[in-house]
């Protein structure tokens, strides 16, 4: 009986991008021994058919915790910010849920057999945004010289959600926790954490982003277990570019030891000539490579 299973998300519009993920899934070996699980927000019956021979599980994404409509608008994508929350509740049965979000794809499966190793013993698995090259952590504007005005992700986003000055004072300058890849068991305690904050962050704040903030508070406010992974296990493009390995066809971390990218993930976009990578798979950026000569190549996951 398998009792894992890799989950993710889209609606109509990023059908491409969860494609691909599947299909970057299934072309190892290992995923025989994983089920891949869909939340359904907004998919096109045609879309739902090619998925449909590929993974074990497609079900309608719903809002678990009430939102406010005028939130929503026809935005049903935002499913995502409530419904990751609640995996065991729509797929039950596995042992360990690992959630990678559409815009990102398998790019090497050990780290996949990390997340799952991760949140063994009810631990978070997940990746801080930080590593080896980050210049910049968090944002502050300076008043006359030497008032310092906090304009970090986690600070902003928890003055906005309203959940008391204390608290976002213990997010400010904590390292922001991504919420694109995570893993967990099926009775963590995390799980009880998560939504309990998320019901906070939701009622106040925005639903975007509301889901991350309700986690990055289950970790340094509720001091759940964590297991932190490696940045290559999420690898944000957007916040820092890949190299790419020409005699390994593989991209890497742009520092010695030059480790393989696990997964690589299009958060926030990769944009040229103001077309987001994500929509359009023609575009291709500049990558430096091992070799140090430059080459176009797009991030997309390619057969």
């Amino acid at each position: 009986m398998i009792n894992k299973t890799i989950v993710s998300l889209a609606d109509s519009n990023y059908f491409d991008l969860l494609n691909e993920l599947v299909n970057s899934i299934k072309r190892f070996s290992e995923s025989e021994d994983v089920d891949i699980c869909i939340l359904d927000a907004g998919l096109t019956d045609e879309q739902i058919s090619i998925l449909s021979k590929k993974v074990k599980h497609i079900k309608k994404a719903e809002w678990d915790i009430e939102v406010p409509g005028y939130k929503v608008g026809k935005k049903e994508w935002l499913k995502s910010q409530v419904s990751r929350a609640f995996l065991p509740k729509y797929f039950p049965g596995y042992k360990k849920y690992l959630w990678i979000d559409c815009d990102a794809w398998v790019n090497d499966w050990k780290s996949v057999e990390l997340y799952f190793k991760a949140c063994e013993k009810g631990k978070l698995g997940i990746t801080q945004t930080m590593g080896p090259g980050y210049k910049i952590m968090s944002k502050v504007k300076w008043l006359f010289g030497k008032i310092a005005v906090i304009k970090s992700q986690n600070f902003k986003h928890a003055i906005s959600s309203k959940i008391g000055i204390n608290k976002a004072r213990k997010l400010a300058f904590a390292p922001h926790i991504n919420i694109g890849v995570f893993s967990l068991e099926d009775n963590s305690s995390c799980w009880k954490s998560w939504q309990e904050n998320l019901k906070k962050t939701l009622s106040a704040g925005n639903i975007f982003g509301s889901e991350g903030l309700a986690i990055n508070m289950s970790v340094y406010i509720d001091n759940i277990e964590t297991e932190f992974l490696p940045l290559n296990c999420n690898w944000i493009a957007s916040n820092m570019l890949p190299k790419f390995d020409e005699n390994q066809k593989t991209f890497v971390e742009p520092f010695l030891p030059n480790y393989k990218i696990g997964i690589m993930h299009l958060a926030a976009g990769i944009w040229k000539d103001k077309r987001d990578m994500r929509v359009d798979k023609s575009i291709e950026i500049e990558l430096k490579t091992l070799n140090n000569s430059t080459i176009n190549k797009s991030l997309r996951y390619l057969e």
